[in-house]
């Protein structure tokens, strides 16, 4: 009974969670797919990398958004995988920051796969943001460093 309550905490402090946030890795494909289905809340999607210093910046607004607002639903997308497949390093972040935002990690590994996927518009650069109204069907991209507010300005433009 003993080993099975070391193994217990072992994993509990190894397990790749926040908060019991778990981070999950997806595909491009069905990230496409979770941003059109519909729902009654509004839909933030940030495009981040751990190696990116204004993605880095930004990611207090998102996480203020988040508890500020029930009815938007905030997930933070790192992009670190297709430079390093090793999850390891956002983990990390994750921890270090103390994000509670839900984090997901595409799963992919060619950029140039799924850039149009998300946005036709996209270039590529990072910080990049998706904002998702399914109810109303307008969507907003915009690929730049956030500032304190908007966010919250970006939102009502698509209610």
């Amino acid at each position: 009974m003993k080993h099975l309550a070391v193994l217990t905490l072992l994993l509990a402090f190894h397990s790749p969670r926040v908060f019991g946030q778990p981070a999950s890795r997806i595909g491009a494909d069905e990230l496409v797919k979770e941003m059109s289905a519909a729902t009654a809340r509004v839909k933030v999607y940030n495009f981040w990398a751990t190696w990116c210093g204004p993605c880095i910046k930004e990611i207090p607004f998102f996480e203020k958004l988040g508890t500020s607002h029930p009815d938007v639903s905030v997930t933070l997308v790192s992009l670190d995988l297709d430079l390093d497949p090793d999850p390891a390093k956002v983990y990390k972040f994750m921890e270090r920051k103390k994000i509670k935002s839900r984090v997901i990690m595409l799963d992919e590994r060619d950029p140039n796969s799924y850039i149009e996927k998300i946005d036709k518009r996209w270039s590529g650069a990072l910080p990049a943001t998706l904002i998702v109204n399914t109810a109303t069907g307008k969507r907003l991209f915009v690929q730049q460093e956030l500032k304190e507010g908007d966010l919250e300005k970006m939102i009502a433009g698509i209610m």
